[in-house]
């Protein structure tokens, strides 16, 4: 498994996402992902499968130090005092004295971004995490938290895949040692999968679309990608990524499909992005 180092830490490049998974089914998933070589997990306490996730791990008998495990504090939780209590609730349900990376989930308007990140620290100074990061955050967001931060952050995870660009805040995250780490980064699979792009890789390399989406994503420096699947199948499929290589042709072309701009996850209290 590669690994992306960013301000510190070392991110398996490829992670298992969990968003939706639930109780047996979700550990299971976790266990049998773990077996096959997969070494990072993605969780978060709004996806109220911190424990099913703890149980995987448990059952897979593998070492806690081999294991690089995230979740998330709610956009809610984020003030002084709340962030603490969440994460160690967090850990609680994980069964784990500590996770590697803790992320704030969402920016929160009414909390100032100084406030949260000084919180953020603080947990990491009491040992609860090892490294420290944000998800969902703009390159303005990012550059207040980046200020605010007495320990370095060392991810931004954010919606990426090829129909949305996010070429401002990867640049951002580059300039600052940090990983973006790309959520939905197989967007919703079907017509993206049928673009000539990603349709002449995949024939000329023998791979799935599938396949040829996470390449794209790991192939570009300072990236790590946590495809979800509801299918033990699918782990295998997504996890054979790191033995072949697209062109530098194949590699624009996908990118060229942001022009797309689509955004799977827009909610009420998101921020306002920054403009393609």
């Amino acid at each position: 498994m590669e690994h992306v180092e960013a301000n510190g830490a070392s991110i398996p490049a490829l992670g298992l996402g969990t968003w939706t998974l639930k109780g047996r089914h979700c550990a299971d998933l976790v266990a049998h992902a773990l077996s096959l070589g997969y070494r990072h997990l993605d969780t978060a306490a709004m996806y109220d499968n911190e424990e099913a996730v703890g149980e995987g791990l448990r059952a897979s008998g593998l070492k806690r130090d081999d294991v690089f495990v995230t979740t998330k504090v709610w956009y809610t939780d984020i003030a002084p005092g709340d962030l603490e209590r969440s994460a160690r609730e967090s850990l609680r349900r994980l069964g784990l004295d500590h996770v590697d990376l803790l992320l704030i989930h969402w920016p929160n308007p009414a909390i100032p971004v100084a406030d949260s990140i000084g919180a953020l620290n603080a947990v990491r100074a009491a040992g609860l995490t090892r490294h420290i990061g944000v998800s969902n955050f703009t390159t303005g967001l990012l550059a207040e938290a980046i200020a605010a931060s007495e320990h370095p952050l060392v991810a931004n995870q954010v919606e990426y895949h090829p129909r949305l660009s996010q070429a401002k805040v990867l640049a951002a995250c580059r300039a600052a040692g940090m990983a973006m780490v790309s959520y939905c980064p197989l967007y919703r699979g079907g017509a993206l999968f049928a673009e000539p792009a990603i349709a002449e890789a995949a024939r000329r390399t023998g791979r799935t679309p599938a396949q040829i989406v996470l390449r794209w994503h790991v192939q570009q420096d300072g990236v790590v990608a946590i495809p979800r699947t509801t299918r033990k199948e699918r782990l295998a499929e997504n996890a054979a990524i790191f033995d072949f290589t697209l062109t530098e042709d194949e590699m624009a072309a996908i990118s060229a499909l942001s022009s797309a701009q689509s955004r799977i996850c827009d909610f009420a209290f998101s921020p306002e992005w920054d403009a393609a």
